[in-house]
């Protein structure tokens, strides 16, 4: 095995050491431990010197795949550039403690509650909380509120919430979580929402109904008011998955298409660290008459500019994370929305729309396309003709990675046989879309030439195919040596 895909472990020489410690000063630690409590066996940390340490290292974050790296259409995740200043700006808070009273930290609450103002004004909403860590955390929020609304009316038997088939598998999950039954309901034959089996599945039992507009299919649902009026008469509300608020922020409103509350991925719209950078942030917005259950304290701004945090919520669903949430990813998040302004969001968004269609056009002849309308941020395409042959998505997506790519979503939405999801966001070049279309189509005339050469894809990684199934039910995450240091 060549030296740099060897495990730290593996490259342990026994008496090599890459730093040297002086001489204990105090007692032994272990004459200060209990018996009963020490360990039987010296930790079997490996032996290395300074330099081999700093290359394996190096060499690790190399491997590594990120937007700073590279093209990543990774659909309906916006794994998008986040502008560097972005990344600098929270470093002015590092000495601010959480524990710190209110009137030591007006600068800070300041940020937050002008923060809350913006993502009000551009989704539409009322009243934002900052809490929730995540998207999914965000649902699961404004699911509780949306219980609490019901239960405050004494409408106990709204237990139901409405999910689409091709929802985000957070939405029933987040659901089920906040104590709901879930139906769902089938896609109309052009992706959208079939309104005849809405009308069906609407009851006395309805709480709600969990959308997301644009779908996960990248399309937009166009009959939304429809839709909304069909919930409410019903008693139910609306709640809007922000995932993918990346296509129309600046365009059209969530609030105004007629939703009651929402989530918003500031990691996903507002360019901050997705996934492994992050941490993420879910704010959660609601209508004027949700908002006394929002969570404890709720940011206020009094006269005279001070701003404060109001704990007296008597219907309030309580705190869902400690403090105000996370803080930096809240500041990069602000810092991106000052920048690029109302006119630069709307056109943020339109260039994600641009770019999607511009590879779902020059795809469409090569690749399957389950629905041929104009799509927004994202394009679903499915292998189409080459599965004849007995190429499959995971097949092309592995090729992507020979080719210098990171792969587009696979397999999701799940009503779309073999599908791939593609989401070039709105800060890639039509250059990088132009070589990425071009290794779409050379995976293509491979397929047809040499199937089998993309059977055996990635040739070019430490790693090829693994087996993924029982790598996800099997994991191996700990490295042992032998029996004995198990």
């Amino acid at each position: 095995m060549r030296s740099e895909y060897k495990l730290i472990f593996e490259r342990s020489k026994a008496g090599r050491r890459g730093c040297d410690l002086p001489a204990l000063d105090v007692p032994e630690l272990c004459e200060l431990v209990p018996e009963g409590m020490r360990a039987e066996r010296r930790l079997n940390l490996p032996e290395i010197a300074e330099v081999d340490l700093v290359r394996h290292y190096t060499n690790l974050s190399r491997r590594n795949y990120g937007v700073d790296n590279g093209f990543y259409p990774l659909g309906s995740c916006t794994m998008k550039y986040n502008p560097k200043i972005c990344e600098e700006l929270p470093a002015l808070f590092n000495g601010l403690h959480p524990l710190l009273d209110a009137d030591m930290t007006q600068g800070a609450l300041d940020m937050l509650y002008h923060l809350d103002q913006a993502l009000c004004e551009i989704t539409g909403m009322d009243k934002f909380t900052l809490q929730p860590a995540a998207g999914a955390h965000g649902e699961y929020t404004g699911l509780m509120i949306i219980r609490a609304y019901h239960e405050l009316r004494q409408d106990a038997a709204r237990t139901t919430i409405i999910v689409p088939d091709a929802a985000h598998g957070t939405n029933p999950a987040s659901a089920a979580m906040a104590g709901f039954k879930i139906k769902e309901i089938k896609s109309a034959p052009d992706g959208s929402v079939d309104l005849d089996a809405l009308r069906a599945a609407v009851g006395p039992d309805t709480a709600g109904l969990m959308l997301t507009n644009p779908s996960t299919l990248g399309l937009f649902e166009t009959r939304i008011s429809e839709i909304a009026q069909i919930v409410h008469e019903a008693g139910g509300l609306l709640y809007y998955d922000g995932a993918n608020l990346n296509a129309i922020m600046g365009i059209v409103r969530p609030g105004d298409m007629g939703f009651d509350v929402m989530h918003v991925n500031l990691h996903k719209t507002f360019s901050t660290p997705h996934g492994g950078g992050g941490p993420g942030s879910g704010p959660v917005g609601v209508k004027a008459e949700l908002i006394p259950y929002l969570p404890t304290p709720v940011i206020m701004a009094c006269h005279g500019g001070r701003v404060t945090l109001d704990y007296n919520r008597p219907l309030s669903i309580g705190k869902v994370k400690s403090f105000f949430g996370n803080f930096s990813v809240m500041v990069k998040a602000y810092a991106y929305i000052l920048s690029l302004g109302g006119r630069g969001l709307r056109e943020a968004s339109e260039n994600a729309v641009l770019n999607a269609n511009y590879v779902k056009e020059m795809l469409k002849d090569t690749y399957g396309l389950p629905y041929d309308r104009i799509c927004m941020h994202e394009c679903v395409l499915t292998p189409g003709e080459l599965e004849q042959g007995g190429v499959r998505t995971l097949d092309i997506a592995k090729a992507l990675i020979d080719r210098g790519y990171h792969p587009m979503t696979v397999y999701f939405p799940l009503i779309v046989h073999e599908a791939m999801m593609i989401e070039p966001t709105e800060s890639e070049s039509r250059e990088t879309l132009d070589a990425f279309i071009a290794a779409m189509k050379d995976i293509a005339r491979e397929a047809k030439e040499a199937p089998e050469a993309l059977h055996a894809a990635p040739v070019t990684t430490p790693v090829g195919r693994p087996d993924e199934v029982t790598a996800a039910r099997k994991p191996v995450v700990r490295y042992t040596a032998d029996e004995d240091n198990r």
